[in-house]
């Protein structure tokens, strides 16, 4: 039997009519050609076994196999000779194992002969005949290929008692094969007298199976069946299963083919009726609607590119020849809409007056300062720069969530005079909502950029990207590669939507990311993007960012009046301080607005005179205070224990580090889930500490038989980084020399194992939330005062000591000394 059979798949669907006669002739010649025939006991017990991924060869069927596996090809090079053909045959469990073992494999398959070989260039083509069945008893090796001792099984007689039994199995199976073959539109009517020309029940139970369409499992229960009855039982229910389903199946082709005849004529009828409207002279609907649809075209002939025009043209006529009850002309006519109805020379006219963006920026948010001189700038250029095109900024705006980055982007748009627009790209997995679907799918559109333009109708928008960062990668294909072509100045002049499938213009639309945090965007990305950093608000900024937006917004919202409520700045700047610790000022404008209900509240049940939120009101609305102003003073700094600061997602942080000794020999203890790199600079601190005992002032009795225990609390909070190396070093010279840390300091700060103190990230977020916890020093590398006078405000640096360190002993001096 020629059956087309590889390692990748099995196609059902091959020309039977062939493997039927060449089956015959294969049955007919083993019967005629004995002496041709394999001896079994030339058979050798210890051969090579090549897995086939979702295939089955019986006993006397003949098969063409492809090899194109490394390990296959070599097999066959070294074990098909010309004195030599026998390999063994088995089936993969799973057909998708690249590299199958003994586990991976059936362990009964089938003995073949190679009769044909031939080698191309991508694999090793070669037609097989089964000889016999047989077991692995012994595994010998698994590379470079399988290679196992055999135990042939011999096909089993059938006992005169059952000679009758086998009959009747063998003509039920027969009645069932032909109604297989009637109802299967797969297999040839010649197959229906393939069971009469087979004698033994055996092979014809075998040749049977190997042409239905079942499981590679179904197939290999019936290869690894040997009593003749057993295994005719087993097909006998394959097949009775078989028939049932394709009577089924016959019966949903019917009830479909039912379907269309009634849509072909109903479509014969539409055509009469035009027919008859027509001589009747009634208004033709679909007339009227291609002339529109031509009006369209032809009044964006001038701002399309020569391309657009093409397409557009080259569907508009096709659209003429289809029927309006075709799917297709749904199709063609929404992508001439889309096509039509994108902004290809719509624009907005920038406002470039400095002065009433600086006042809009100004008005709306406090602070950015950094953001409102780039966007200035951006406007200059414009204005000096009158002929030709300017590449537009694509900026990335990165800092802890509710700092405003979202809303700076709204405010960038009304101070330019631009339309805005915003893409949510959190979650986002499906490469086709940044460049669309192609036409051929169901339902398909633009991507989410080109349906945002069409819905501004301007080429030159603002487009906010919110939440870059948090872009996800699936089978669907990855969002931020897309994002490579949209975001590069050099690429979207002529970006290429799936679904438009023509080149439109994105050089003239100002791209504006937020990212809470950088690390998570890949670096090619964000290469392409100018990152603006906005890190937290300092309790002042926040104060007047209350006074002059949040409190005047919550009153509006509430459906208050100035006349009804009024805020005094103590009781704000008290809300900041003792009820709020947050990097951004989401939090604060939640509790501005519990204080707006509660005022609500008591207006709706009868209060008339004016309320004033005070000190007293706070507590009596809100409870008692959350925060205590300094949270270091909450804390009594003992020996071993001393203040870090960290970076996170949401802003900075204060970290406590504890240290303790107990008497032991395990060594190192570290907790509070850390990873690795803070682990790291543990081992770091403890390492410099025993190497410089003399200059630390530490004994070295206190290193032997004790056990050492770092851990840092909030356990439940991963942990990780390298800036908290001198606060490990710190709080193990403060446990070693039984001398707490001085108060109110805190630091941050890489280390070596020379002892010299390396730069670290996020200094101001550091320093803000020092300032938070109530910390009048600070400790930081000196490599890091650049960034110290750059970024954190000049409020925060008149209160807060800032000491600049190059190496652990001037660490040790300024926090124990």
């Amino acid at each position: 039997m020629k059956k087309r059979i590889d390692f990748h798949s099995q196609n059902q669907e091959e020309s039977i009519v062939n493997e039927l006669i060449e089956t015959l002739e294969a049955i007919e010649d083993s019967e005629q050609e004995k002496n041709k025939d394999i001896n079994h006991e030339s058979i050798p017990t210890e051969i090579a076994i090549l897995p086939l991924r979702d295939s089955i060869i019986y006993p006397t069927l003949i098969a063409p196999l492809s090899a194109a596996r490394d390990s296959s090809v070599k097999l066959i090079e070294e074990n098909v000779t010309s004195e030599n053909k026998i390999i063994g045959v088995v089936a993969q469990k799973d057909p998708y194992k690249d590299k199958p073992t003994f586990d991976d494999i059936y362990h009964i398959g089938c003995i073949a002969n190679v009769r044909t070989l031939v080698k191309m260039p991508d694999a090793v083509r070669l037609i097989v005949q089964g000889v016999s069945r047989f077991k692995i008893v012994e595994l010998i090796q698994e590379k470079p290929y399988l290679k196992a001792k055999i135990e042939l099984l011999e096909e089993p007689s059938i006992p005169e008692q059952k000679q009758e039994q086998v009959e009747a199995f063998k003509r039920t199976i027969i009645a069932f094969f032909e109604q297989v073959v009637k109802l299967s539109p797969h297999l040839p009517e010649e197959l229906r007298g393939l069971s009469f020309n087979v004698d033994e029940a055996g092979v014809m139970a075998d040749l049977i199976t190997a042409h239905l369409s079942v499981s590679v499992v179904q197939k290999q229960n019936i290869l690894e069946t040997l009593p003749i009855e057993q295994r005719l039982r087993f097909l006998l229910e394959i097949l009775s299963k078989e028939v049932r389903i394709l009577e089924l199946s016959s019966k949903v082709n019917n009830e479909v083919n039912a379907e269309i005849s009634k849509s072909q004529r109903e479509y014969y009828l539409r055509e009469q009726l035009k027919a008859i409207q027509k001589e009747l002279g009634d208004a033709d609907d679909r007339g009227e609607e291609l002339e529109e649809l031509r009006e369209k075209i032809d009044a964006c002939k001038e701002a399309m590119p020569e391309e657009a025009v093409k397409e557009a043209t080259k569907e508009f006529n096709r659209l003429k020849r289809i029927s309006p009850s075709s799917p297709e002309y749904n199709v063609t006519r929404t992508y001439l809409d889309w096509l039509t109805a994108m902004p290809w020379k719509e624009n907005t006219t920038d406002n470039l007056d400095l002065n009433h963006a600086i006042e809009v920026l100004n008005n709306e948010h406090y602070g950015l300062e950094k953001v409102k001189e780039r966007i200035t700038e951006f406007l200059a250029v414009r204005i000096v720069k009158k002929d030709g095109d300017l590449r537009q900024p694509i900026l990335c705006f990165a800092g802890p969530p509710g700092v405003g980055k979202t809303s700076l982007g709204k405010s960038i748009a009304n101070a330019m005079g631009r339309k805005f627009g915003r893409i949510s790209l959190g979650g986002m997995r499906d490469e086709a909502e940044i460049r669309g679907h192609r036409r051929t799918y169901v339902g398909a559109m633009p991507g989410q950029v080109l349906q945002n333009i069409r819905r501004l109708n301007s080429n030159n928008p603002i487009i906010v990207l919110d939440e870059i960062d948090k872009i996800g990668t699936d089978f669907r294909g990855d969002p931020s590669s897309a994002l490579l072509e949209v975001l590069d100045p050099e690429q979207n002049k002529n970006f290429r939507d799936h679904y438009l499938d023509v080149p439109f213009d994105l050089s003239k639309v100002f791209f504006i990311a937020t990212a809470n945090r950088l690390d998570t965007i890949p670096s090619a990305l964000r290469d392409r993007m100018e990152v603006i950093e906005l890190s937290g608000y300092t309790e002042e900024e926040k104060f007047q960012i209350a006074l002059k937006h949040l409190v005047p917004k919550q009153i509006e919202e509430h459906g208050l009046t100035d006349k009804q409520i009024a805020f005094d700045d103590s009781a704000l700047k008290r809300l900041i301080r003792f009820y709020i610790r947050e990097a951004g000022v989401r939090n604060l404008d939640r509790e501005i607005a519990k204080l707006a209900r509660k005022s609500t509240k008591l207006f709706a049940t009868g209060r008339k005179a004016k309320i004033k939120i005070t000190n007293k009101f706070l507590q009596d609305n809100l409870g008692a205070p959350r925060y205590l102003h300094s949270e270091l003073e909450e804390r009594t700094l003992k020996p071993g224990m001393s203040v870090g600061l960290a970076w996170t997602p949401m802003g900075g942080d204060i970290l406590f580090i504890e240290a303790s000794m107990v008497k032991g020999s395990k060594g190192l203890l570290v907790t509070g889930q850390l990873g690795d790199v803070m682990k790291e600079s543990v081992h770091a601190a403890l390492t410099y500490i025993k190497s410089h005992t003399r200059q630390l002032k530490v004994t070295e009795k206190a290193f032997e038989k004790a056990d050492i225990h770092i851990h840092v609390p909030e356990g439940a909070v991963p942990k990780d980084g390298p800036s908290a190396g001198i606060t490990m070093l710190t709080a193990l010279v403060s446990l070693f020399r039984d001398k707490p840390q001085k108060s109110n300091v805190a630091m941050t700060g890489e280390i070596t194992l020379k002892g010299e103190v390396l730069p670290v990230g996020g200094i101001k977020e550091k320093v803000l939330a020092a300032f938070r916890a109530g910390a009048t020093t600070v400790i930081l590398p000196q490599q890091n005062k650049k960034d110290y006078v750059e970024d954190v405000p000049e409020d925060i640096k008149q209160n807060l000591k800032a000491i600049f360190v190059k190496n652990a002993k001037e660490v040790i001096k300024q926090v124990m000394e």
